[in-house]
């Protein structure tokens, strides 16, 4: 099992204000435009502990058109946050679906 603390400037605080267009009612997952046209999308995923973990999700999400790079801040006894740049908006089902063929799942709504 491998040992991850959050970065004091991640606390994983999202804009209540702020409004999603990808479709997903889910508050574990926020989506901001970046200044270079990227899209910036943040899901909290369930179950991830390891090294692996993070490669077989970084895997899955990859594979999905208009995914330009995949980042996770791993929390080994939580929710790990996932963060998706893509050159478009993705569908939270089709992330929830890479997550899941890589074994793992999208946080519950709290």
């Amino acid at each position: 099992m491998c040992n991850s603390t959050t970065p004091a400037g991640q606390l994983g605080l999202t804009d209540a204000n702020h409004e999603c267009h990808c479709g997903s009612a889910n508050p574990a997952h926020t989506i901001s435009a970046r200044p270079e046209g990227s899209i910036e999308s943040d899901y909290l995923v369930d179950g991830m502990t390891c090294s692996h973990c993070v490669a077989s999700v970084t895997e899955e999400l990859s594979e999905l058109d208009g995914v330009e790079r995949v980042d996770v801040d791993l929390n080994a006894g939580g929710a790990s946050r996932v963060t998706v740049i893509s050159s478009a908006p993705i569908a939270a089902e089709r992330i929830s679906a890479a997550i899941a063929q890589a074994g793992y799942s999208l946080s519950p709504a709290s």
